[in-house]
């Protein structure tokens, strides 16, 4: 059984037991989740499109941490005026466990 759910703006396919990193969320580590803008759920042959969401479905997911991703290096430079800048940025994500789907 998987989904295609949207979280934080971002749509993910996810199935039981998965972990995701997703954009920062405001939920606390061990807080339990519950998203409701299903978008697709299938279970075998029996598939369900939703229009734009697919009615009574649910995902729910554990917060597990909150952590940063790799840094991005931002550099700009102008060529024969000797202008150069780095920079570096580091996006915060939240780390989620898919507890289970529920059509």
């Amino acid at each position: 059984m998987y989904a295609i759910v949207e979280i934080a703006g971002q749509q993910f396919k996810v199935q039981k037991d998965q972990y995701l990193y997703v954009n920062k969320l405001t939920a606390e580590v061990g807080a339990a989740l519950s998203f409701d803008k299903v978008l697709f759920a299938a279970d075998g042959s029996d598939i369900k499109v939703g229009v734009p969401t697919v009615a009574g479905a649910k995902v729910s997911a554990t917060v597990l941490a909150h952590v940063k991703g790799e840094t991005l290096v931002v550099f700009k430079k102008k060529r024969r005026k000797g202008y150069r800048r780095r920079n570096g940025h580091r996006q915060p994500y939240t780390k989620i466990q898919i507890d289970g789907i529920s059509l």
